[in-house]
């Protein structure tokens, strides 16, 4: 079954350390590309979550966030050092431009390192968030599979619509065929010169061959039957169908540029329009 690598998920968990968010947001891309935004208590979970997403996705870019709000009644601290760093830079900025106001308290304080956090939850705070994380990534990989049915049910239809295509021009073939025969013996007729018949005979059937797409409307059958066989198998499909539509444009165009009939000419401008929104649709798929 195919996945798309589009989704959204969302967890939320609390407990005595607080309450902790987690979004995951996933669209195309060739590979798997992750970008994490956690707060500064969890920086050092990173990896971890980086090896969580890697063991359940193969491509796609993911924003991961996790916001974390401590509980209430936490206790915070003054970490003397970082003060005293901080307010050692501040004298000399003071003495090396006289005059500068005075710094607030409270602007000390917001200062990064200044105030810690002495109850953060420590190995129990990283457990639930490790938690919280793998239980998200499976809800990302649910919505992705959801829409992986919907990618695959719009795929289908565009291969019954090609086939409708493919089954059209090659019951014209004969009235197509017979029509450029005769247009050719009109042309003779016209002309009133004896001609070689071995010769002509030839040089007729190097030009119907010219004309015959047989070959192009038998491989875009086995292409529609390939897609099929992807898009219900379980395995990776985005790359596989992304090179199949580049198959069936190809096959398009040669059909196009062979045809001799106006019905077959509009045809292949149909199949590649079906191509094209499916090319769109494959791009999406993991």
């Amino acid at each position: 079954m195919i996945t798309s690598m589009t989704g959204f998920a969302r967890r939320e968990r609390s407990g005595p350390w607080g309450t902790l968010v987690c979004e995951l947001r996933s669209v195309n891309h060739r590979f798997l590309e992750a970008g994490f935004r956690l707060p500064d208590e969890l920086r050092s979970a990173e990896p971890e979550l980086r090896q969580i997403l890697m063991r359940e996705l193969r491509r796609g870019k993911v924003d991961c966030t996790v916001s974390y709000r401590p509980a209430p009644e936490r206790a915070l601290e003054i970490d003397r050092e970082a003060l005293e760093r901080l307010l050692a830079r501040v004298r000399e900025v003071s003495a090396a431009v006289p005059g500068t106001p005075s710094v607030n308290v409270l602007d000390v304080l917001r200062w990064p390192g200044v105030l810690r956090d002495t109850q953060t939850g420590g190995e129990e705070l990283l457990e639930a968030v490790r938690d919280l994380f793998t239980e998200t990534v499976q809800e990302l990989v649910a919505a992705r599979a959801r829409e992986g049915v919907r990618l695959r049910e719009l795929i289908e239809q565009r291969c019954a619509a090609l086939e409708s295509f493919v089954a059209q021009v090659r019951a014209r073939l004969p009235e197509v065929q017979t029509r450029a025969r005769a247009r050719l013996d009109e042309k003779l007729a016209d002309l009133a010169a004896s001609v070689d018949k071995d010769r002509l005979e030839q040089e007729i059937a190097i030009i119907m061959q010219r004309l015959d797409v047989d070959e192009e409307l038998d491989r875009l059958s086995g292409h529609i039957a390939e897609i099929r066989r992807i898009v219900g198998a379980n395995e990776p499909a985005g790359r596989r169908l992304d090179f199949l539509m580049q198959e069936l444009n190809r096959e398009a165009n040669t059909l196009s540029s062979k045809s001799q009939d106006l019905e077959t000419t509009r045809a292949a401008v149909d199949m590649k329009v079906l191509i094209e929104q499916m090319r769109e649709q494959v791009q999406n798929v993991e």
